[in-house]
């Protein structure tokens, strides 16, 4: 999993400090947006040829890896 979390990167001088995928200003929250929408890998892909399938699956680690925290409670939906 670290592997596919390096991919993500964050600056604060890049598209407000929200986390990227390898600096290239597409925001792990609008790639997750697509895929809870329905599109496939290969769908996003094809949209967006500067990334890569391990791009997508890093955005999926990310958010995996946020669930780790203990309280939801703040969190509004």
């Amino acid at each position: 999993m670290d592997t596919l979390l390096s991919r993500i990167t964050i600056d604060p001088e890049i598209s407000h400090g929200k986390p990227i995928i390898r600096g290239l200003r597409y925001p792990v929250q609008t790639l997750l947006e697509l895929l809870s929408a329905g599109m496939t890998f290969d769908e996003i892909l094809a949209d967006y040829p500067d990334l890569e399938r391990e791009d997508l699956m890093a955005a999926l680690a990310f958010a995996a890896k946020l669930m780790e925290v203990k309280r939801l409670d703040a969190v509004i939906l």
